[in-house]
């Protein structure tokens, strides 16, 4: 137990701040030396979007290389966002921006969300894909919020 924690302290120190916070796992594959494969659920709210979260589920390789953060996770991953209060913009809004970044790899693979404005249909898209320096995956996941009839985005 002792070494979980100092494994986990380590890493916390060799990435940077997070991003999401662990809402919670599921194991998926019982790993004899170290942690077991997992699918682990996220959330984070949008950062120029005030009353607008949004839940990731991904998966996590454990055993010994992931315990040390030298795993590569698997490029599946969903996102659901939802309107979780009153709509409204810190700002105005590109027509497309990340809003969330992980890695996946020790150096080059990360989950990204993107998230896009349809201004026709007055609603924040939100894509969650993955990608790498050399190939990347076409494994997505999308999902939209309307923003409330009467309340424009405030567009760059």
């Amino acid at each position: 137990m002792k070494l979980r924690i100092l494994i986990s302290t380590a890493l916390l120190t060799l990435t940077s701040s997070l991003h999401a916070e662990t809402i919670g796992s599921v194991d998926t594959v019982f790993k004899f030396i170290g942690p077991d494969h997992k699918i682990i659920a996220e959330a984070f709210d949008d950062p120029r979007v005030k009353g607008v979260a949004c839940y990731i589920s991904r998966a996590k390789t454990g055993g010994i290389a992931g315990a040390f953060g030298l795993a590569e996770d698997k490029a599946e991953a969903s996102v659901d966002c939802r309107q979780v209060g009153p709509i409204s913009f810190t700002g105005k809004l590109p027509k497309q921006e990340e809003v969330f970044s992980e890695r996946a790899s020790i150096l080059f693979k990360k989950i990204r969300v993107v998230r896009m404005v349809d201004t026709k249909r007055n609603a924040l898209v939100y894509l969650i894909y993955s990608d790498r320096v050399i190939e990347g995956s076409p494994q997505n996941s999308i999902t939209a919020v309307a923003v409330p009839n009467g309340q424009t985005i405030p567009l760059k």
